[in-house]
């Protein structure tokens, strides 16, 4: 077995350097969901809630959405219903239709995630600097608008990577 070679940390390029630093900052909001007694939750269930803020969908709406097959969507799906952040509910007129909404838990673990997030952002402004928060923030700002990323944050169709 051939041992692994370390990386220096001057070895990372922008796009290593994002994408670790976006792990590790998600990682840290992830622990503190879970302290908060929001157990279960993981990063790639935000890429179905993300659908959910502005109101209910169908399986069929959010796997278009995400660009992945309705099994896959009632899979992820069934999960956070089990864990209490979903709800299934028939559509008045068309009980065969069920519609997926978020539940007051769910939306109580947006808000905590939300909470969370200023707080590390808070936590790093103290300990680099304002200037340098802000900083990367706008250069990580300047680096999704010239990939083309921006229209689908703004429009939350963010999807995994594939």
């Amino acid at each position: 077995m051939c041992p692994e070679q370390p990386i220096d940390e001057t070895d990372l390029d922008l796009t290593l350097a994002a994408l670790f630093a976006g792990y590790a900052l998600n990682d840290e909001v992830q622990r503190r969901l879970h302290a908060a007694g929001f157990e279960g939750l993981r990063f790639s269930h935000g890429f179905l809630v993300q659908h959910l803020v502005a109101g209910e969908r169908t399986v069929g709406e959010l796997a278009e959405l995400m660009g992945v097959t309705q099994q896959a969507v009632s899979k992820t799906v069934g999960e956070l219903e089990t864990l209490g952040y979903l709800d299934r509910r028939a559509r008045a007129g068309d009980a065969r239709v069920r519609p997926v909404a978020l539940t007051q838990k769910g939306r109580r673990a947006i808000e905590t995630a939300r909470a969370a997030r200023a707080e590390v952002v808070a936590e790093l402004r103290s300990e680099l600097g304002p200037r340098r928060v802000d900083a990367a923030t706008a250069l990580l700002r300047d680096v999704l608008r010239a990939q083309g990323a921006m229209p689908d944050i703004r429009r939350r169709r963010v999807r995994l990577p594939g």
